[in-house]
């Protein structure tokens, strides 16, 4: 879970745009949700409760998944 304080103050490290938490997204184990950027439809892995906003550990997003942010 991201706090939603944070989650106002996080943006998108490649575009510096807007990030929404989908917390039903799990790539992974350890993975307890994404922040996901609809603008470069990329997907930061958020790993126990810590979002990781580093632009090589983020997932790149399907069509299919992009439209389902609009």
């Amino acid at each position: 879970m991201v706090d939603q304080k944070l989650l106002t103050l996080l943006a998108c490290p490649q575009c510096h745009g807007e990030l929404v938490f989908d917390k039903e997204s799990r790539p992974a184990e350890d993975v307890v949700g994404e922040l996901i950027c609809r603008i470069d439809a990329l997907a930061y892995p958020v790993k126990d409760g810590v979002p990781v906003m580093l632009i090589n550990e983020a997932r790149e997003l399907t069509l299919e998944e992009v439209e389902s942010y609009r």
